[in-house]
């Protein structure tokens, strides 16, 4: 006995274990030389009154749930080199477990290496929870990255949650541990037990690379072994050669918890949502979904904007295999999926990333610069390479273990300046002075190189609000790199006008002409978003002036100004109907506003605009080129008149459509108008049809063409335009 304490308690590392301090446990548990002929075996195992090797010998208790046996050469080679602990708890009960401390370190030093680099693009299948098998046996894997940590601990159920039981080894000065546990299966749940080095203190911790986590408000990470076999390779194999720049895309934004509800208000399954979205997206003929966050986030009412784990989908819908199976589904059904990802800031919750090893990790130190006061949140460090690598690969990971084709990143502006909603010397400045976010730009270009190097035909689309140049060029031009960026000045001008009066829009027709003096500086989507819909700044119906027959003329009209002006389009979920009330996150949609005239008409006039944009190139061929648009006349701000030719000049002579806006109650006849070419002209679409709820009036399905020349045009026609209403007209070949 006595020797066996000169070995294990009277050691310093004993005492390092029992204080739940030692970096490396591999070191001192397990089996190891004492000299060239004895061996010594010792397993910690704290909640154990009797250790055996399974059909060998037994382990002499030490003390402080430390067990040792001194054996010598001949036994040793009796007892595999991954030996089967078999111990007894105080209940009687008897179990077994391969000694993790047997296996040798697991994460390569490539790994390692790539990892410090801020390059390990599927550091996924490295750090969190990863099963695997080494050296016949079957197991979990766990990594994780904390370099601040003096001692970590897997805990779950299967230690029952005992932080002494399962302490990880420490991988040098790479700041990442990992510890490889036999018998572990999918579905266990588990976290990281962490001790500060600095302070000392003690937390747990959800694994930051967690494929899958518990219902909220339960934070467990969970082993999750997907099985799901995919059937969409003819759309993964077609979208390598998307040609989105000239292609139709009408986006359908969606937040899955509010679309719609099972009974008594269930949340819908993935698999559910699936059926039910694709058939209505599809009948409404738009052609992309944008799903608002499904990464996992405790509080609803962030609307999944404070992500807590950035690996896992949330599992308020499902496992991530029912995920899989929505994306596989809408794929299956030529839908596209696109995500919104949120690597400007994460929230403050003490079990999620927030000072993971205890000291600013994933964020700053400095508050100027590691807070966003206004949300709430925490910034992350971009400027430090394993955060930079967390976040890229985390968007490969939604493209690569998902399928998703496309992201639409979040809160752009606030990650590009310093001093992004902060008030006057509370921020700081870069190396050169400025207010640019050096460390971010860098960030958001190499984001964008590799996702277009690696998924092509994959958008990314940048929410950013302000004036900073060239985000959707290639990082190669001096770029960001971003596929299309939304126009919010757009959103915002058009929303402003249609608020006012008609009466008095004369006044702000420049509002509407405006966009076209920077429409081709970027490759813009044309956003009518959530934001646009809470707050108290009342639905879109609800925007419109008037009484209730101008309300849904007006918001006609803003739907065909929108789906006919260049760019992308997007539409966030209910305003295709016409919802009175603000978007509640905490409801549903109104959907039974559908079997009402005046909505239904609305929401068809809408499905027959997507199916026009996605039919007719001339809407969508030259989206981000200046000679796919032609003003006929922006000038008639007296009268409330806008119109323009929308052209695919690749066909010869070119298709042509000729959009007309009359944005007052009046009906003008008698409108001359100078036309692209003479004949004569049908008109495909006219927002104030009866079928839309209009009242009717139009030119009887044709304009015919005079050869009189007006408005520097040979020929010219006399159209009459309905109230509050747009028309399209297309010359019959």
């Amino acid at each position: 006995m006595k020797q066996l304490e000169q070995y294990t308690s009277a050691t310093e590392d004993f005492k390092r274990l029992i204080q739940g301090r030692h970096h490396d446990p591999f070191s001192f548990l397990g089996i190891h030389p004492i000299n060239a002929k004895t061996w010594i075996i010792r397993a910690w195992m704290p909640t154990a009154t009797s250790v055996r090797i399974e059909s060998g010998p037994e382990l002499e208790a030490i003390g402080e749930g430390l067990f040792a046996l001194l054996v010598d050469e001949h036994t040793k080679e009796q007892i595999p080199q991954h030996y089967t602990l078999e111990w007894s708890e105080e209940d009687g009960s008897i179990h077994q477990i391969i000694s993790s401390y047997t296996f040798a370190p697991q994460i390569g030093d490539v790994d390692l290496y790539l990892l410090g680099e801020g390059r390990h693009w599927h550091m996924y299948d490295v750090l969190g929870a990863n099963p695997c098998t080494v050296d016949g046996v079957e197991g979990v894997l766990f990594g994780v990255w904390a370099p601040s940590a003096e001692r970590i601990s897997v805990v779950g159920n299967f230690n029952v949650w005992n932080g002494k039981r399962h302490p990880m080894r420490c991988r040098g000065n790479s700041g990442v541990w990992e510890l490889f546990i036999p018998g572990i299966g999918k579905t266990e749940r588990y976290k990281f037990e962490i001790r500060n080095k600095y302070t000392g203190d003690c937390f747990v911790k959800a694994d930051p690379c967690a494929r899958a986590m518990e219902m909220r408000p339960r934070t467990a990470s969970i082993v999750h072994v997907s099985e799901y076999v995919w059937s969409d390779a003819d759309w993964m194999q077609a979208r390598r050669a998307f040609d989105w720049q000239h292609k139709p895309v009408s986006i359908y934004e969606v937040h899955l918890g509010s679309w719609q509800v099972g009974d008594s208000g269930r949340f819908l399954n993935y698999r559910e949502i699936a059926h039910r979205l694709v058939e209505y997206a599809l009948w409404m003929g738009f052609t992309h979904l944008n799903l608002m966050p499904v990464s996992e986030h405790a509080l609803d009412e962030s609307w999944g904007y404070q992500v807590t784990a950035y690996y896992a989908p949330t599992r308020r819908f499902g496992d991530p295999d029912d995920f899989r199976y929505f994306v596989d589904y809408c794929h299956q059904h030529n839908l596209g999926v696109f995500l919104d990802w949120v690597p400007a800031h994460f929230p403050k919750d003490r079990f999620a990333l927030a000072r993971f090893d205890g000291t600013a990790l994933y964020e700053h130190e400095d508050p100027r610069i590691g807070e966003h006061r206004e949300w709430g949140t925490y910034v992350f460090n971009y400027g430090r390479n394993e955060v930079r690598n967390f976040l890229i690969a985390n968007a490969l990971y939604w493209l690569s273990e998902f399928h998703i084709d496309g992201l639409r990143v979040d809160a752009v502006a606030s990650m590009l300046y310093l001093d992004y909603s902060r008030d006057e010397g509370e921020s700081l400045t870069n190396a050169y002075g400025g207010n640019e976010n050096i460390e971010a730009i860098e960030f958001l270009r190499t984001l964008n190189t590799e996702i277009h190097a690696r998924y092509p035909g994959a958008v990314l689309m940048a929410e950013e609000s302000t004036s900073w140049p060239m985000v959707s060029r290639p990082v190669w031009m001096g770029g960001l790199g971003f596929s299309m960026k939304w126009n919010m000045g757009w959103m915002n001008d058009t929303l402003d006008y249609f608020a006012e009066d008609p009466i008095h829009r004369s006044y702000s027709h420049s509002r509407l002409t405006f966009s076209q003096l920077y429409a081709y500086h970027e490759n813009f989507i044309l956003p009518l978003s959530h934001d646009e819909v809470v707050h108290q700044k009342r639905s879109l119906l609800d925007k419109m002036p008037g009484d209730r027959w101008q309300k849904f003329a007006n918001l006609r009209l803003l739907f065909g100004y929108q789906m006919l002006h260049p760019g992308k389009k997007l539409l966030f979920m209910g305003g295709e109907f016409g919802q009175w009330r603000e978007w509640n996150d905490k409801g549903v949609l109104d959907w039974h506003l559908c079997e009402e005239g005046d909505h239904r008409g609305v929401q068809i006039l809408l499905r027959e605009l997507n199916q026009l944009y996605a039919s007719n190139s001339a809407l969508y061929a030259h989206d981000f080129e200046s000679c796919g648009f032609e003003w006929i006349d922006c000038n008639d701000n007296k009268q409330s008149i806008l119109s323009f030719v929308r052209r695919d000049t690749r066909i010869q002579p070119a298709r042509q459509l000729v959009c007309l806006f009359n944005f007052t109650p009046v009906v003008r006849h008698g409108y001359r108008i100078g036309m692209p070419r003479c004949g004569t002209y049908s008109e495909i679409i006219n927002s104030d049809a009866a079928v839309y709820g209009g009242s009717n009036t139009g030119n009887s399905g044709a304009v015919h063409t005079e050869s009189k020349f007006f408005m520097g045009r040979d020929c010219s026609a006399v159209i009459t335009l309905p109230p509050l209403a747009f028309i399209i007209l297309q010359l019959e070949e």
